[in-house]
């Protein structure tokens, strides 16, 4: 069956309309220059409490637990084959995590993918237009750099850009 030529150019056509108003579309994780999905980090407001739910969920033990001082935020990771999930509780009601259960409770708080150099890719995505919550990576958890990227410029989602140390 062959395309009707008129119908590829309406639609398009349609697409730089659509571009136009939505410069940064719901899908631009598309975009992203990622390696693979590093994990997702949920908040959690009583730790000891979530470790235990994800611990039976996911068949597997806690095998890191961490204070992360610069972003006020206890961790615990938990990995099911190549999959890892971050449990995140506020360590002061100052926190982000803090303020994100406020106002949403607890659950997804972001999706942290893997990247080879951290400061080319947070250099490119400002090229592209994303807004980044940081000038410079920070030391994160689980021995990683991390920055992160702002979801009003990630179609809503909170993205953490994740590269290994050493």
């Amino acid at each position: 069956m062959r395309l009707n030529n008129t119908k590829v150019y309406k639609v398009y056509l349609k697409s730089l309309k659509i571009r136009r108003k939505y410069p940064y579309p719901a899908n631009n994780l598309q975009y992203l220059d990622m390696n693979k999905i590093e994990h997702i980090g949920i908040a959690v407001s009583d730790f000891n409490a979530a470790c235990s739910l994800y611990e039976k969920l996911l068949n597997t033990g806690v095998y890191k637990v961490e204070d992360v001082e610069s972003e006020s935020v206890k961790t615990a990771f938990l990995q099911s084959g190549p999959n890892k999930i971050e449990l995140l509780e506020a360590t002061n009601d100052d926190s982000p995590i803090a303020k994100f259960i406020a106002k949403k409770g607890e659950g997804v708080h972001h999706i942290a993918f893997e990247v080879e150099d951290i400061v080319a890719e947070m250099e490119r995505l400002k090229n592209e237009g994303f807004v980044l919550l940081s000038d410079k990576p920070k030391l994160g958890a689980d021995n990683k750099l991390v920055c992160f990227v702002h979801p009003k410029s990630a179609g809503g989602v909170l993205v953490e850009l994740v590269q290994g140390i050493g």
